[in-house]
């Protein structure tokens, strides 16, 4: 039994997570992630702003996102083409290989950085948007157990595209509309400001 595997036991074990989403087989995922490196990056870095980085991504949360848009729950044209031809296994193994890799720092316009610091640790008290790091944590490190994402090492440009995305409807696989309701008063300039202080986050 590999690493990944035996962990993935424990954790299943102990209550936290389900075993299920987590037995993937890191080498595996490896070896399948090579069609996925063209947008992500080799290492789930991924390069270009429009295309969001995984590396470091909580595997529950990835395993998830794949699940979905196989699933039609969650919608992109490039994405729906590329996990038509994963099974059930190929998404456990790339989600846990993706987990393994180390984020790289992103760019982000520091002129923003304190007005997304107030609005990820505090919310906007005036519009009663709640803080983000009440799920996302103060390390944007998210939480594996619960299926919230890790942020911390994500583009700017593709942070706020999500948010805007929830904003809007068009992206609709958050439980229990969480992100939609959190965003419904934000306004672009304070995603844009989160954003920047997110991929900021040291």
């Amino acid at each position: 039994m590999k690493a990944s595997q035996i962990a993935a036991m424990i954790l299943a074990l102990s209550g936290l997570v389900s075993l299920t989403v987590n037995a993937g087989d890191i080498e595996a995922g490896k070896a399948k992630s090579a069609v996925c490196a063209a947008c992500h990056g080799a290492d789930g870095n991924s390069t270009n702003g429009a295309w969001p980085s995984l590396a470091g991504q909580h595997a529950s949360y990835t395993y998830k996102q794949l699940a979905d848009f196989k699933a039609g729950r969650r919608n992109n044209a490039s994405m729906t083409g590329m996990v038509a031809l994963l099974n059930d296994e190929d998404m456990k193994n790339l989600a846990a290989f993706y987990e393994t890799q180390q984020p790289k720092a992103m760019a982000f316009d520091g002129e923003m950085i304190e007005t997304g610091e107030s609005i990820y640790r505090g919310g906007i008290t005036e519009t009663k948007v709640a803080a983000c790091m009440g799920c996302h944590a103060p390390s944007g490190l998210g939480n594996g157990p619960a299926g919230w994402p890790a942020l911390k090492g994500q583009h700017p440009e593709y942070l706020v595209t999500q948010l805007q995305s929830f904003k809007q409807g068009t992206r609709a696989n958050d439980t229990g509309k969480m992100m939609r309701n959190a965003v419904v008063r934000m306004s672009d300039e304070e995603m844009k400001a989160v954003a920047a202080y997110i991929a900021g986050i040291r």
